[in-house]
């Protein structure tokens, strides 16, 4: 289960990203702040899916992350839900990175004033994510990883290892679904939470606070920084037959190590 080699990145950008990264996430937990009056959150559901909404947060936001990215990192072109496309894999982009942003991850929470909704930002390489950078306003935490450079949240590294005097996540601890993966979660007796965040369910295995986010249904916008959060923090990335894919299209396992093979027993096809 050991992922391929990722490719070696230039440490002069992966500072640059984290730098600009985080001010984004800044800028994005002082909008979303502003707008904790129920009466002023206003968005329409997609096209796309039954639960798919897109906020005027989510342009407001989308447009300043396009607009700060555009002129610190020209070459490199920024994908999310207001504009874009839905998957990495795009063969449109000549770049050999790319910028990924959910503006409003979770937005039904945010427009519900339920606290469970993040701004996601993650530039990607053709191996996986390279930076991941997520705000979760409603806790004022930053979450924060480079390649290589680990995790931080508000600037203290975090990891999945056991730590001493607490219980291993992987044996007891819920395990984050959507709705796709919850009748499996349920016929298997496991303790499950549906989050109604793709970025904030993945985070919260990196912060060790989960056995794993298993996600059926997600859009590459919506799981790109959380996955460098977790890769970095020491979880791996499965798709459902157990093998490392940061991005399979099949459905997503994020775990802490000692809750895969039991995750895997009741998710696995077949």
């Amino acid at each position: 289960m050991h992922p391929p080699p990722a490719d070696p990145v230039d440490p002069g950008l992966l500072s640059r990203a984290l730098e600009v990264g985080g001010r984004l996430a800044n800028d994005a937990a002082e909008v979303l702040a502003a707008t904790t009056d129920r009466a002023g959150r206003t968005g329409s559901r997609t096209e796309r899916h039954l639960f798919d909404w897109v906020t005027h947060t989510d342009h407001t936001l989308e447009r300043h992350t396009r607009r700060v990215l555009a002129a610190e990192f020209p070459d490199i072109p920024v994908l999310g839900p207001v504009i874009g496309t839905d998957y990495p894999g795009d063969e449109s982009a000549t770049s050999r990175y790319r910028w990924l942003v959910a503006p409003v991850d979770g937005a039904l929470n945010y427009l519900a004033g339920l606290p469970w909704y993040a701004y996601s930002l993650a530039l990607l390489d053709a191996t996986g994510p390279v930076v991941g950078v997520i705000s979760d306003p409603t806790r004022a935490e930053i979450y924060a990883a480079a390649r290589g450079r680990g995790t931080r949240v508000n600037g203290v590294p975090v990891r999945v290892a056991r730590q001493p005097g607490r219980p291993d996540p992987g044996s007891g601890y819920p395990v984050c679904v959507d709705p796709g993966t919850l009748a499996s979660a349920c016929a298997a007796r496991r303790e499950v939470r549906v989050l109604g965040s793709a970025a904030l369910a993945i985070t919260q295995v990196a912060l060790g606070n989960a056995a794993a986010a298993v996600l059926e249904e997600y859009r590459a916008w919506d799981v790109a920084a959380g996955l460098a959060l977790a890769l970095e923090a020491g979880a791996v990335v499965l798709d459902r037959h157990g093998r490392p894919n940061p991005f399979a299209t099949d459905g997503l396992l994020v775990a802490v190590p000692s809750a895969v093979t039991e995750v895997l027993g009741w998710w696995r096809p077949g």
